[in-house]
């Protein structure tokens, strides 16, 4: 689960008193419309809550822009927003309105954000908390015009991503926003943050999906690039990499008109400098900026982003998750004046092309073969050679582009062929063009073999054998107590030094969809995969609850699937675990 960690922090704010259901927040006189945001943005979050002066330590930091966190309701029930759930904080010029002019005299901005995990999980988010679109729409109105700003943040996690009713509100009132910015004459931005996996996005596919069908622009997409929550160790700079490559290829299908470069720039990362909740095994490394930095600007992504503004310290080595240090060593300010330059510019200077896959496509039966037209241009300096690759097929599967190298601007044939032994299933293969200068421009060609790929199987799924194997997991056991079905069940036990996890290794179909189902009970119940494919989910109730984890295998289909508790917590039981 990805989260952010700071419900000590606004505990008591989440109780105090708030306006009477239906009131708007406050709203400032007639304003000059924002100027809109550079095309490439370094916007650091800034933690509202802590009586810090925004413009003051953006200076001290030497940051232009900043992520205003967060907007939401003070209760449950309410379609008033306050900074924080405060209302001692309301939407007004007199809080954060001096530094908000003062940012923006020194040629930056602000972007706020409503939502956040915390608001997230009490229902606070104004779309959950809300029923009411017109009110909602209300509430963004009066913070563009309140504040002048160029772009609203929607923070969507946790609980507010399987909220339908919410999701499908907020969508529907940003929509009339939309339409009330364009009537007015403003230029406004709508940016979701949005938890990921190290893929690209998994449940909160959905929100974006929901937008589409609403007809509501989505500018940016910002992934939490930090917090995966697998239980795996992680190489942060290439997980951010491999993250946005897999949310690219989902953006392609939502927006099939759109360029490869109209894509990308889409994109937005937040990263969480040095060691983030999860622990040790999530540490984004001053390294890891360079190299996330150098990736941003060869891909011409829109925003690049840390949480908070707070942690780029070193105060306080070997610590996780602090809202006030990275936990690791580092001076003060490096994260920032690492991403500072990422602002303006032109991140891709000099030569380039662009490579494109008509029909982008094709289903064929095992023995069938397919084919589509490569088109290259020139989109910026002069034109080069391009030089092209296929990467991606799986046994069975062979491609070829011919010819192997053209001109950008010209044409070649990508040809797929298969033999009667390919495996069903769904194949991203990446068509790479490299130039004499060292660019390289990919398209993606997705070829279904047609057929029914093979379940995976659990063994010993409900413990009935009445034995954990062929589950390994040290101190875990079977039980006859509880139990969701038959008469056995699964014990896992957590210390304070480990979550307790029991696994099983399976060997999946290649990239095909499954579907890991568990019941579990039990304060901070995981279940999961990983290896070949990253997805989990969790719960923390005392009765029985199924978990439905969805999940697509790699190149390899090789998986691990897992149960565990929480570290230091009570232990957790399981039962009837399948993949289907």
């Amino acid at each position: 689960m990805r989260r952010r960690r700071h419900l000590s922090r606004w505990s008591a704010l989440l109780a105090a008193a708030a306006a009477p259901l239906g009131v708007l927040v406050a709203t400032a006189g007639p304003a000059t419309a924002a100027t809109p945001l550079p095309n490439h943005v370094f916007a650091p979050y800034f933690e509202s809550w802590n009586g810090e002066s925004p413009a003051a330590m953006a200076q001290d930091a030497g940051v232009q822009h900043l992520t205003m966190a967060f907007l939401q309701a003070a209760t449950k029930g309410q379609c008033t927003v306050y900074w924080n759930g405060d209302s001692g904080m309301p939407v007004a010029d007199s809080t954060f309105g001096a530094d908000i002019r003062a940012i923006r005299s020194r040629g930056g901005d602000v972007i706020p954000s409503f939502g956040g995990y915390t608001a997230d999980n009490t229902g606070t988010e104004i779309a959950d908390s809300c029923t009411n679109a017109d009110q909602i729409a209300a509430a963004y109105e009066s913070v563009v015009t309140t504040y002048d700003v160029p772009r609203l943040d929607m923070d969507v996690e946790d609980n507010s991503l399987t909220d339908s009713a919410g999701i499908d509100r907020r969508n529907k009132a940003i929509k009339k926003v939309q339409d009330w910015a364009a009537a007015s004459g403003r230029q406004l931005q709508i940016s979701y943050t949005l938890p990921t996996t190290t893929s690209g996005l998994a449940s909160a596919l959905g929100v974006l999906e929901n937008a589409v069908s609403n007809g509501t622009r989505v500018d940016v997409v910002n992934l939490m690039t930090f917090d995966y929550y697998d239980n795996a160790s992680h190489q942060m700079a290439q997980d951010t990499q491999t993250a946005a490559a897999g949310l690219v290829s989902q953006l392609g299908r939502l927006y099939p008109d759109k360029t490869e470069a109209q894509l990308w720039a889409m994109v937005g990362i937040t990263e969480m400098p040095g060691i983030d909740d999860f622990g040790a095994a999530e540490t984004f490394t001053t390294a890891d900026a360079t190299a996330v930095y150098d990736w941003a600007a060869s891909k011409g992504i829109n925003e690049l982003s840390f949480w908070a503004l707070q942690r780029d310290n070193g105060g306080c080595p070997g610590t996780g998750g602090s809202d006030t240090c990275s936990g690791i060593a580092q001076d003060k300010w490096y994260f920032s004046h690492t991403f500072a330059p990422f602002t303006g510019g032109t991140p891709v200077p000099g030569n380039d092309s662009s490579v494109s896959a008509s029909p982008s496509s094709a289903s064929v039966d095992p023995g069938g073969a397919a084919s589509a037209k490569l088109t290259t241009a020139v989109t910026s300096g002069t034109a080069e050679q391009v030089s092209f690759a296929v990467s991606g097929a799986p046994a069975g599967v062979a491609a070829s582009v011919s010819p192997g190298t053209v001109t950008a601007g010209d044409s070649a044939t990508l040809s797929i062929t298969t033999t009667a032994a390919a495996q069903p299933g769904v194949y991203p293969l990446t068509v790479t063009g490299t130039t004499p200068s060292g660019g390289s421009r990919t398209a993606t060609y997705t070829l279904t073999v047609n057929g029914t790929s093979p379940a995976g199987t659990v063994s010993n799924g409900n413990f009935e054998t009445g034995a954990l194997g062929p589950w390994t997991g040290a101190g875990d056991t079977v039980v006859s107590s509880p139990v969701h079905s038959g008469s056995h069940a699964l014990k896992v036990s957590p210390t304070a030094a480990t979550t307790g996890e029991a696994a099983q290794n399976l060997t999946l179909a290649p990239n095909h969809a499954y579907t890991l189902t568990a019941w579990v009970q039990g304060g901070y119940a995981y279940a999961g995969v990983r290896g070949d494919a990253t997805a989990s989910d969790w719960t923390s109730q005392a009765a029985w609850t199924q978990l439905t984890v969805p999940f697509k295998t790699g190149s390899t289909g090789a998986v691990t699937v897992y149960l565990h508790g929480w570290y230091g917590q009570a232990p957790i039981y399981a039962d009837d675990v399948s993949v289907s």
